[in-house]
Order: C-alpha cells, then structure tokens, then sequence
C-alpha cells in the first residue's frame, strides 16, 4: 500500500484530534480562573467541546483510506468510526462525573480523560507498530491515574496500583512481540509486514510467537480469559465513572488494535499450516471468556463486579465476530461495540446515581428502586435487559449478528456456546431488575435526584438503545464500510 507524502490537507484528517488537544489546555485554564461555585462547568465544557470535535470530524475529516503522516497513521473508515464512539464515550463520562465527589470539579481529571482519548483516538488510526504502542501508552498512562484518581480512598489507590502494574507487565510482552515482527520482516508498517509475511519468506514458528505476545499485550486490554483477571478489581476500586470509561473505551480501543493488527498485518497468519495460526488461538479464548465470565458474575452481590464479569463476558461475544473472519464478522463484531458502549454507559450512569444517594453498590440495596426512583429503575430495565440480548434492543440485533457471522463460518459450536451463555447473562441481568421491581424499598427511603445533565446522558443512550435496537441498517451499513477497508 502507497504511503503518501504529507501535505497541509493531511491535517484535516486529525482536525478532532487537534481540537481535543485545544479542549484540554481550555479546560486546565478553566481549572485556574473559575471560582470554586463554577467549576461544575469544567465537565459540562469538556463534554461539549468533545461533541463539538466529533461535529468537526464528520465535516472535516472524512475517510479516504490513505496512508498519511509517513505511514504511521491509516485514515480509512475503520479509523474515523472508532474515533467516533472514543469520543462519544468520553463526553458521556464527563457529564456522568459533573458531581462526582473528588471527581467533578477537578480540571486535571478531565484533561486526563481527554489525554486518554486523544491516545485511544491514535489508537484506532495507527498503522506503525511504534505508532500503536504510543498511542496504547498514552491510553494506558491517563487510564492507570483515572483509576487511582482518588488518592484519599484506599480502594482506589490499590485499583490504579493493581492496574498500572498488571498493564505495564503486559505492554512490555507486547513490545517483544513486536520486536520479533520488526526483527523478522524488517518493517514496523503493518501493511508492509503483511507484504513480507505474504511473500513466504519468514519463518511461521517466530511469526506465531509474535502473534501470542501481542494477544498477552491486547487482550489485556480488552480482558479476555486468562488476561482478565484484574478487571473485577479495578472495576470496583475505581472511581465509578472511570469504571464506566474503562469498561465500554478502553475495551473498544483495544478491539480496535486487535482488529487492526490481526486483520491488517497477520492475515497470512490466520490459519497457518497444522492449525497453529491465532484463529484457533482467539477462538478457545472467546469460548473461554464468555463462559468464565459469566459463571462468575453469577454469584456476585456487588453490582460494580457483576458488570466487571460481564464486560468480560461480553468481550468473548464480540470476539466470535473477529474468529469468524469474513468482512460480515469483523462488521458485527464492530456494532457489537457500539451497542456495549451505549448499553453499559447507560448501566453505570445509573449505578453513579445510585451510589452518590445510598452510598453502596451491593445489588441488595437497589430493592424498591422502581418505587423511589421510576426514571432510574426504567433506565436500568433497558439497559440490562439489551444487556441480557432481549429484543428488541440493540443488544439483541448485535448479538444476533455475531452469532450469525459465527455460524455462516462454519462455527457452531461457538454459536451454541454463544447462545447458552447469553441465557446465563440473562439470568444474573434479571436477578437485579427482580430486586429493583419486586423487592419492596426499606421503610423510609426516599427519592435518588436526577440532575439534568444525568437525565439528558441517561435518555440519550436509551434513545441510542431502542433506535439503533429498531432500525440498525444505517449503523450495520457503517460496519460494513468500516469493515471493508481492514481487507
């Protein structure tokens, strides 16, 4: 593939890029001059601001599948839509944390949560391993303080320890299995190793060793067995909006490494001879991890760690898509991450809200919530009822297309696998709604206040979650474009 030299327009292509960089130093001089009774504008300044830059992006920067920036960076669909969905994500954080305690009025959190999608951002569009791993970086940097953010709570500071000292053992793996690929094919393109890798002339054992270590590096990132075992952790000891941002962002940024690298610059790989290529490999890691994490989330009383077990869960479904591999599988596996993102942000807004009334996240205290607070029960009946695959919301038409892009592969047993394990998830998704519209509410308990920004977050992404549930051809259309410029 031609890499074209730079010219001025190139800078088009980055524009929310370039705004979201803007949007940090605006909102960190906020941070300096607003008096303490206005600093809940920073969140609502970076939440606008980052739809502003998406605004920007689908003006300015449309995808021409071009390698720009001396090849380092790909600006093809793939690329723009993920930016896309890291962007959304952090502007709903950001409204999700305006009164967050410690969190809030903080101008440096929200200029690490811009740091961590600008780096997410680079992510999705890197073409160059040292462009990748910069990226991943400057995600993973950000996200280590994000989790660790509360330094005065205990649970906090151990969950961005934990977080830091898995991530940097993990990145460091992947940087050797990098290593290898540049040691072998002299190239550090991912578009020019799959030319080196396609002309025959490297030997696959070293290729396959490659491909292993950066799986170690990946699928931590996106928690699939056995690399997951921080996530309920970290997920509970992180501030809750953080846990939200790392559950639906940070796991789609590392789908979209995985995606890229697997499908862009190992494809000569996939199958290699005697079934040793990673197709085999990620197909036993998604079997495994949707079942493991679903048996698991079964028997938690701690709503934080059953939707911790659930993100991992939920990785193994969106991995089936990827195994597949055909353009309709990598497509579905991408709408699959959409709709997470809109269903689980929805999740966690509710359970912020919670939190900050009752002070707790065990699921037993949500009894009566549907009584105390309609808005929020109905919220929270959406968004676990997509999560459980229910029709007809977006959660069900996502699941229905990777377990159809699974079984058109000739994998069904996965497919099956698939689909017992969607009746498990099924079946913990409905033991909290069971407590929050059957249990009756402890004697006392009053309303939990919505602020409008929360109800205008939380309405959207129900709107999101039955629209895209109901007519999801504009959304699938985009996949497929999405996906058709990985192959």
């Amino acid at each position: 593939m031609e890499i074209q030299t730079f010219e001025t327009a190139h800078l088009l292509a980055l524009v929310p890029e370039i705004i979201v960089v803007v949007l940090a130093a605006v909102v960190m001089g906020l941070d300096l001059t607003l008096p303490e009774s206005r600093r809940r504008q920073l969140g609502l300044v970076t939440a606008v601001g980052l739809f502003a830059a998406m605004a920007a992006g689908l003006i300015f920067s449309q995808p021409n599948n071009a390698l720009i920036f001396g090849g380092m960076i790909r600006n093809d669909s793939a690329a723009f839509l993920f930016r896309m969905l890291f962007m959304f994500s952090g502007a709903i954080t950001a409204l999700l944390s305006l009164d967050v305690e410690g969190l809030g009025r903080k101008g440096e959190y929200y200029a690490i949560l811009l740091g961590s999608v600008l780096g997410m951002n680079f992510m999705a569009a890197a073409a160059d391993l040292i462009m990748l791993y910069l990226a991943l970086e400057t995600t993973s940097i950000g996200l280590y303080a994000l989790a660790g953010f509360l330094r005065d709570d205990d649970k906090s500071a151990e969950s961005g320890l934990k977080y830091f000292l898995f991530g940097a053992l993990t990145s460091t793996v992947m940087l050797y299995g990098f290593s290898l690929l540049f040691g072998y094919t002299g190239q550090t393109n991912l578009y020019a190793i799959a030319e080196a890798i396609g002309a025959g002339k490297i030997p696959i054992l070293p290729l396959i060793v490659s491909a292993v270590l950066i799986v170690v590096g990946l699928g931590f990132k996106v928690a699939i067995v056995p690399f997951h075992f921080w996530t309920p952790d970290v997920y509970e000891g992180a501030p809750t909006p953080v846990t939200a941002f790392l559950s639906v962002a940070s796991k789609s940024a590392g789908f979209a490494a995985l995606i890229r690298v697997f499908m862009a610059g190992l494809p000569g790989i996939a199958s290699a001879a005697l079934g040793t290529g990673w197709l085999p490999m990620l197909m036993a890691m998604s079997a495994v991890t949707m079942t493991v994490g679903n048996l698991l989330a079964l028997p938690q009383r701690n709503i934080k760690r059953l939707l911790a077990y659930s993100s991992i869960a939920h990785a193994g479904y969106a991995m089936m898509g990827i195994v597949a591999f055909t353009q309709q599988g990598v497509a579905a596996t991408v709408l699959y991450l959409m709709a997470y993102v809109l269903t689980n942000l929805a999740a966690f807004g509710v359970v912020i809200l919670f939190a900050r009334a009752a002070g707790s996240d065990e699921i037993a205290d949500y009894a009566g919530l549907s009584r105390r607070s309609p808005g929020l029960a109905m919220a929270m009946l959406v968004a676990f009822l997509s999560l459980g695959g229910m029709p007809p919301l977006v959660g069900f038409v996502s699941k229905f297309f990777v377990f159809a892009a699974a079984m058109q592969a000739g994998l069904v047993w996965l497919t099956f696998l698939g689909v017992i394990n969607s009746i498990i998830g099924l079946y913990y998704y409905l033991i909290v709604l069971k407590m929050v519209y059957v249990k009756p509410a402890p004697e006392g308990a009053s309303a939990i206040p919505v602020p409008r920004a929360y109800a205008f977050a939380l309405g959207l992404l129900c709107f999101g979650i039955l629209l895209v549930g109901i007519v999801v051809t504009p959304l699938l259309n985009w996949a497929t474009t999405a996906a058709s410029t990985l192959f």
